[in-house]
């Protein structure tokens, strides 16, 4: 059954997974086609009045014409041109389920009537999301002021199977849908990543056979960060049962640290998770439609800034930075499991013939190719100062691009890391922790022990394969 949208509280994280990672549908409530409509003759009526009010795009040109004002007849073929001249940007597009979410979160700017757009048109961009394929967006070349270089080329095909009226134009390619979908997107992801990133993190520990006092409750009360308290939990529950026997004195630091690590992880995935929540319900549209009240019977429009997502791009930015992190200390624990002076373990865990200390190189490269991806975005600056007035433009994209990369390669490192600490349970004839043994036979299906020599490279791809299929558990179609 389609998810039904009746007003801005329906844009929830919860519904952006069902419709961008599953598939689902959306209709709008007859209310809130009854709201658009309202908006819509109230817009008509404002724009008529004479002297005919100053709005952005509408009675003026765009950008740097906004100086330019239309007369009636000007403003109505100046409205019907599709934003054809925005389709500029190319490269390697999104994925779908990015596309999908971009559509989803364009809707809340119409669901209450503050784009003014049409029912028709407005119901005609939610039915995007009955399609198999949308339109491609590039993820590269989106330096634009606002998000008009990717919703452009998005939303041009439908506008041009549309006689299109004053301001709906605008209506399609302004405000930050693509943002609020960014950021929407990498926190459902970091959600079920961190979730492997525990479970792979506390088989390391149990494989080096960490003393469990480095996690105990006491520390709950002693650091009072409800973040670290749940990774102390977690990590406590994960490891419950396993090996009684433990080393004789402290594991090394990159153990010891891990609730304080993936506190910090917990605490930027709220952050995004907040920032998300926020952004999908906003209404961002420039021009804004505010709705007739008592002292303005045809309404008002203001033109703001609401097309520039301030909140996302940091969140991205520390998304990555997670993930960059929770990379080295992947990499450290794989060096110490391997090292039997630190592991107290058979040195390289070897069984026979096999050998794994390459892996623990490879997964330097992961960790510095995630350290390079998650470097701070800024706002971006030009050397003219921007196109007329389009003088700043949002990094989101280049965060967006950023924290995806640096994800991959946690997951590249935590295949490399689950490995080994396998390998390390197999050497000494150790089972997993009952909580984490079903990770253990997922792990050995894809990267079984060695035994003896051969090429690592197919199982740990494999094994990685697995494990983003994990993050990106849901979606309904292959990116």
């Amino acid at each position: 059954m389609p998810l039904s949208l009746a007003s801005r509280a329906d844009f929830t994280l919860e519904n952006f997974h069902r419709v961008a990672w599953r598939d689902g549908r959306v209709r709008f409530s007859s209310e809130a086609l009854a709201r658009m409509a309202a908006s819509r003759a109230a817009f008509l009526r404002l724009i008529d009045t004479d002297p005919a009010p100053v709005i952005y795009g509408v009675t003026t040109g765009y950008g740097q014409q906004a100086s330019r004002r239309l007369d009636p007849e000007a403003r109505r073929q100046h409205a019907a041109r599709p934003p054809v001249a925005t389709i500029v940007a190319f490269g390697p597009p999104l994925p779908r389920r990015v596309t999908r979410g971009i559509v989803f979160a364009r809707l809340a700017n119409y669901v209450e009537g503050h784009a003014a757009i049409s029912p028709p048109l407005a119901e005609a961009v939610a039915g995007l999301l009955d399609e198999a394929a949308l339109p491609a967006v590039s993820m590269a070349g989106q330096g634009g002021a606002g998000e008009i270089l990717s919703l452009g080329p998005l939303f041009a095909g439908l506008a041009a199977r549309f006689d299109l009226g004053e301001k709906e134009s605008l209506a399609l390619i302004n405000g930050s849908p693509s943002a609020s979908a960014l950021i929407a997107d990498a926190a459902l992801a970091m959600r079920h990543r961190l979730d492997l990133v525990e479970q792979v993190l506390a088989l390391s520990a149990e494989a080096i056979r960490a003393p469990l006092e480095a996690y105990a409750a006491e520390f709950e009360t002693l650091w009072e960060d409800p973040h670290e308290t749940a990774a102390l939990r977690s990590l406590r529950g994960w490891m419950a049962g396993g090996s009684a026997e433990r080393r004789p004195y402290q594991a090394p630091v990159s153990y010891r640290i891990l609730p304080r690590v993936l506190g910090q992880a917990r605490r930027a995935l709220a952050a995004a998770t907040e920032v998300a929540a926020i952004s999908l319900k906003s209404v961002t549209d420039n021009p804004v439609f505010l709705p007739p009240d008592a002292d303005h019977p045809n309404g008002r429009v203001y033109s703001n800034g609401g097309y520039h997502n301030g909140k996302a791009y940091p969140a991205l930015d520390d998304l990555a930075a997670v993930a960059a992190d929770l990379c080295l200390i992947a990499d450290r624990h794989a060096a110490k499991l391997l090292d039997g002076r630190y592991s107290l373990l058979p040195d390289q865990l070897l069984a026979g013939d096999g050998y794994l200390g390459c892996l623990a190189m490879a997964q330097v490269g992961y960790a510095e190719e995630a350290r390079r991806a998650a470097q701070r975005t800024f706002l971006p600056g030009s050397e003219g100062g921007g196109f007329g007035q389009n003088d700043v433009a949002p990094p989101t994209f280049l965060a967006w691009r950023g924290q995806e990369r640096a994800g991959w390669c946690l997951d590249a490192s935590l295949a490399t890391l689950g490995a080994i600490a396998s390998q390390a349970l197999f050497a000494t004839d150790r089972p997993a922790p009952p909580a984490l043994r079903d990770l253990l036979t997922e792990i050995r299906d894809h990267f079984p022990p060695v035994a003896a020599a051969r090429p690592l490279a197919p199982d740990a791809e494999r094994l990685a394969a697995a494990f983003r299929a994990r993050v990106y558990e849901g979606v309904a179609s292959a990116e």
